[in-house]
């Protein structure tokens, strides 16, 4: 990863920002970060698994992020840290700073509520009454926002987002191109042949510190709000529907479906294109793996798993016929056990 041209600093300079401890020439100069195999001159890189360890060995780096057990393992300028991927993380952003490209209230952007002058506001964005935008708020080309919304201060909009009226946003919330915050949740209610759309009267709240992915979409809520915690991190493409409750903290990688009504404890984690049905509560700390479904209340921590493994075709046909048999086998199992227990009580 390169970082912006011009900015280069010591690795005295990185650790008075970042903390850690400097073995070695503090004033070795840093300008790029990157990875042990790929990096050369005025690069740091970091260890952070230890299937890589090595790699200290050959590597290239002007510096290396580790970790106090393996502090010794490099001879060369090191930045010692409890958590190498973290600190990594930091360094990174210490190099490559955001940078917005505009200031101001562009011409071409239709507002109609009063703005901040510190806010940033892109070409054909619409922002609808009684809007309220913090300090610093950055709003990209082709935003739309609709009345009463709220977004709080230093919170960055990418282009084409869309904030449906009454929708609340955090502090520094990172919201990227495409998603879709506070269109009505999937409520009909059946009648005969018809289906009469229910009303989605509730909102979208989403705290300090969330960064939602491109093209994922947040549903408002059906009677009360749809609620996502501080500090969650949503990847692109994923479906939050209406009245769910993300506690604050949790991941969801991308392609995740969660239907109406789940509630997530705080510091839950879910893998790529896992799904969770509706009304479903997972505890607190719950990790679920990518690909897996989940139909029940998880009500103790841990990792869960519902993934049948790949396997080729005919092998994954035959086991399929075999989990359809599982409950005629059972049945059997229990007659044998029966038959077995009178045997043992008539000897």
């Amino acid at each position: 990863m390169a970082g912006q041209d011009g900015i280069t600093l010591t690795l005295s300079d990185i650790a008075a920002q970042l903390g850690g401890d400097v073995l070695g020439e503090g004033q070795t100069p840093i300008r790029r970060v990157a990875t042990l195999a790929s990096a050369g001159t005025g690069d740091i890189a970091f260890l952070a698994n230890r299937k890589y360890r090595s790699q200290l060995h050959s590597t290239q780096a002007a510096a290396v992020i580790l970790a106090p057990a393996v502090a010794d393992e490099f001879s060369g300028p090191r930045i010692v840290a409890a958590n190498p991927y973290a600190y990594y993380a930091r360094v990174a952003s210490l190099l490559n700073p955001v940078t917005q490209g505009f200031s101001g209230i562009h011409p071409s952007a239709v507002v109609s509520s009063a703005l901040s002058a510190s806010v940033a506001v892109g070409s054909h964005v619409s922002i609808g009454k009684g809007v309220t935008l913090g300090e610093r708020v950055v709003i990209h080309p082709g935003c739309v926002i609709g009345d009463e919304v709220v977004i709080g201060d230093d919170s960055v909009l990418y282009p084409n987002v869309t904030i449906y009226h009454g929708c609340h946003i955090g502090k520094r919330a990172i919201i990227h191109s495409g998603a879709v915050i506070g269109a009505d949740g999937f409520g009909f209610a059946p009648d005969g042949r018809d289906w009469i759309k229910i009303p989605q009267i509730g909102a979208v709240v989403i705290g300090d510190d969330v960064e939602i992915g491109a093209n994922t979409t947040v549903d408002r809520g059906a009677l009360d709000d749809t609620v996502i915690g501080n500090g969650c991190k949503i990847d692109n493409l994923v479906q939050v529907a209406h009245n769910c409750n993300i506690g604050a903290y949790s991941v969801l990688a991308g392609c995740t479906g969660i239907a109406g009504s789940v509630t997530l404890g705080e510091h839950c984690i879910v893998g790529g294109a896992g799904m969770i049905s509706g009304h479903v509560t997972l505890a607190p700390g719950t990790t679920i793996s990518g690909g897996s479904l989940v139909m029940k209340n998880i009500t103790q921590p841990g990792l869960y798993t519902s993934v049948f493994p790949i396997d080729s075709h005919d092998e994954w046909v035959r086991n399929a016929a075999h989990i359809r048999r599982l409950s005629h086998l059972a049945e059997r199992v229990s007659e044998l056990e029966k038959k077995l227990k009178e045997i043992n009580a008539n000897d």
